[in-house]
C-alpha cells in the first residue's frame, strides 16, 4: 500500500491539500496528515470545512508539535510527503533543517532517507530571501512546486485548476489520479 504524508502549513491555499487528502483517499493511499495551527486559521477562512472535516480525509492525524510521532522517524516507511500549501515559514524550517515541529521534521526525515518531498510554496512576489530558501530546500533533496495554474486544459473553474495541480503533484510521487489533463501537442504549428 502506498503511504503519502500531508502537510498543510498556514499560507493562503488549503485547498490544494484538503484536495490532495480527497484524491489520495479515493485512490486508496494512507495518509498522515500534519496540520499548523495557522492552517486552521486558513481553512477557517478559505473554506466551509471545518477542521474536523478535515482531519476526517486523512487515514492518520499526528499532532502539530508530536516530533515522536511515526513520521518523524526514518524507519517509518513512507512514499514521500506533500506540503500544499507551503508558506514561508515552513519553507524556512525544512530548508534550514529546523525540525521542532512536525511538518518540518517529518520533511526532514524524508529528505535524509533521499525519499521525495514536494513543497507547493505559497507566496508571490519573492524577495531573495525567499529565493535562496528555495535553493536551499531544493539543494537538500526537496522538490519547489509553487502552485501556477496551468490553463492548456481550459479550466471552467478555480476547482477544476486546484486539481489539475494537485495531480501534477501526486505525479511527482509516481500517482496518477487520472485527474491530470495532459498536453496532447495541441495541433497547430503555425505563430
Amino acid at each position: 500500500m502506498q503511504r503519502i504524508i500531508v502537510g498543510i502549513s498556514g499560507a493562503s491555499g488549503a485547498i490544494y491539500g484538503i484536495r490532495a487528502l480527497e484524491i489520495l483517499r479515493t485512490l486508496g493511499v494512507e495518509t498522515h496528515l500534519v496540520l499548523s495551527p495557522s492552517a486552521g486559521r486558513t481553512i477557517t477562512e478559505e473554506t466551509d470545512l471545518s477542521l474536523e472535516q478535515v482531519r476526517s480525509l486523512a487515514s492518520v492525524v499526528h499532532g502539530f508539535k508530536d516530533i515522536g510521532a511515526t513520521i518523524a522517524s526514518g524507519s517509518f516507511k513512507v512514499d514521500g510527503m506533500l506540503v500544499a500549501p507551503c508558506s514561508v515559514k515552513t519553507l524556512s524550517a525544512i530548508a534550514h533543517c529546523a525540525t521542532d515541529e512536525l511538518i518540518a521534521r517529518a520533511a526532514d526525515v524524508q529528505l535524509k532517507e533521499r525519499r521525495r518531498v514536494v513543497l507547493l510554496f505559497r507566496e508571490t512576489p519573492l524577495h531573495a530571501g525567499h529565493i535562496a530558501l528555495m535553493e536551499r530546500a531544493t539543494m537538500n533533496g526537496a522538490v519547489i512546486m509553487p502552485p501556477v495554474p496551468a490553463f492548456y486544459h481550459r479550466p471552467k473553474s478555480i476547482d477544476d485548476i486546484v486539481t489539475q495541480t494537485v495531480g501534477r503533484a501526486l505525479d511527482l510521487f509516481g500517482i496518477d489520479a487520472k485527474v491530470v489533463h495532459r498536453w496532447d501537442g495541441g495541433g497547430n504549428d503555425e505563430d
